[in-house]
């Protein structure tokens, strides 16, 4: 039989091997193409990557309130490993402890910190500047400004004048505390200095033209526009890219206990705590068994003196609270026609202006609530004062002091100097008369010693003792 030989029917030597080698590298090639193809319409799919930046807000006067929610803020950020904290600040400066604090915690931060001057009009004054000036990236609004932060000294409530030695060491300080942070950031020492010996203040645009800040931005938006993709260099040296393609914006506001100290600290507020105190102590000691007054004044008076503590608060201020208390109570025991009152009156409202001084914000009590809280206070002091003045001349409505002044009915007859028997008010007592009085004969009761009635015949003329 002869073999059929054709071209199909013959395989060239090696040929199996090949193929399949070839098969397998087609799979893979394919499997690796479906998998590119795969991931890349996930992505398409996928929500984007976001950023947490925590928001905090600086405004108002830098103190020991805002200093503790400043660290908590950051202790926040840096626990939920958020890529920046975000600080919104409006200030015109406040307490060089307090401000201090604020530094530390901002170059401590794990979390980079970005401090942001806003918005339009807003100013990061004194001890603002310095904080604006030890973040990692310092950024202003349009038509805002800062500076102005020579150290103020302040005893009493006052500012002080001292020689100038003195102020050249403080001066040198804090210049050297500025240099500190701001050479490290890369910023120009020499020039913020002069914010220091000259009080010198800064545009947004001066600041940004003399390498103070790092960029204007028009909104919290555009900041972070701005800052993405932005690389950085901490306080440490080490080197941060910020990655903020779709920033989520999470607040960190005050706590409840927060904002009710610092409503405590305002000026308004510690004056009307602290003549509420005073009032309600005052109406507690003048009428005992009240319990009320006493208790809220208590409780004002304790929160009147936590805010004395935080407050740059004037001595002489309280002095001239405390002087036009006396008068108001003088006006009750003696006539002068008004002139202790109208006294009292315009020595209270002294006393309001001077009360808390601050010259870095030039805040104190207003005006309006000195008026609105000194005419009340006033009129219910002389009033609760005549009420106890004419009370001592009140007769005793309960006890034995009530029968001073009755009439009783003798029992026996009475002989004088020697002790008897009386009725009144339905009740027998042992009586001493200072006349015989027979029986039946009406008698009236001119003192009490112990249990026993010193009386007199009832027709006589009552003879006042002392």
């Amino acid at each position: 039989m002869k073999r059929t030989t054709g071209f199909f029917m013959r395989r060239p030597e090696g040929f199996g091997r090949f193929g399949i080698f070839a098969t397998v590298l087609g799979v893979a090639c394919l499997a690796l193409m479906f998998g590119i193809c795969s991931q890349a319409a996930a992505e398409e799919h996928s929500p984007p990557q976001t950023a947490d930046v925590v928001e905090l807000k600086l405004k108002g006067e830098v103190e020991p309130i805002l200093a503790t929610y400043m660290e908590e803020g950051l202790a926040s950020a840096s626990q939920r490993h958020a890529a920046l904290v975000l600080i919104t600040m409006d200030t015109p400066g406040g307490l060089s402890d307090s401000m201090k604090d604020i530094i530390q915690h901002i170059l401590a931060s794990p979390v980079p910190v970005a401090v942001y001057v806003a918005p339009t009009s807003a100013r990061g004054a004194s001890a603002g500047f310095y904080i604006l000036l030890s973040a990692d990236i310092a950024a202003m609004a349009p038509g805002t400004h800062a500076g102005a932060a020579s150290p103020v000294i302040m005893i009493g409530g006052f500012a002080q004048q001292i020689d100038e030695t003195f102020r050249k060491k403080i001066n040198n300080d804090a210049m050297a505390f500025l240099r500190s942070f701001t050479e490290r950031r890369g910023r120009n020492p020499a020039l913020a200095e002069t914010a220091i010996t000259e009080a010198k203040a800064f545009t947004e645009k001066e600041a940004l033209d003399n390498k103070m800040i790092d960029l204007i931005a028009s909104s919290r938006e555009d900041l972070l526009r701005q800052l993405n993709g932005r690389t950085i260099s901490r306080f440490d040296g080490s080197k941060v890219t910020l990655a903020l393609p779709h920033p989520t914006f999470v607040p960190f506001e005050l706590s409840a206990r927060q904002r009710f100290l610092a409503r405590i600290v305002q000026p308004d507020a510690f004056f009307i705590l602290l003549l509420i105190g005073v009032l309600g102590l005052y109406t507690e000691f003048t009428h005992p068994g009240v319990v009320a007054p006493g208790v809220f004044g208590g409780i004002c008076a304790v929160l009147a003196l936590y805010a004395m503590h935080l407050l740059p608060v004037n001595y002489a201020g309280l002095f001239l609270i405390l002087l036009a208390l006396g008068f108001f109570i003088l006006e009750a025991k003696f006539t002068s026609h008004g002139v202790l009152a109208l006294g009292g009156i315009l020595s209270m409202l002294l006393g309001a202006m001077f009360l808390v001084r601050s010259p870095l914000t030039n805040g104190g009590v207003s005006l309006e609530i000195a008026l609105a809280a000194t005419l009340p206070f006033a009129a219910l002091t002389v009033f609760l004062m005549r009420l106890v003045l004419r009370s001592r001349k009140w007769k005793a409505a309960t006890g034995m002091e009530e029968l001073i002044g009755e009439q009783g009915i003798a029992v026996s007859s009475l002989r004088a100097g020697v002790e008897g028997m009386i009725r009144i008010h339905g009740e027998l007592w042992g009586a001493v008369s200072s006349q015989e009085a027979p029986e039946g004969a009406p008698v009236r009761v001119m003192r009490i010693e112990g249990l026993k009635l010193y009386v007199e015949p009832a027709q006589s003329p009552a003879v006042s003792h002392s």
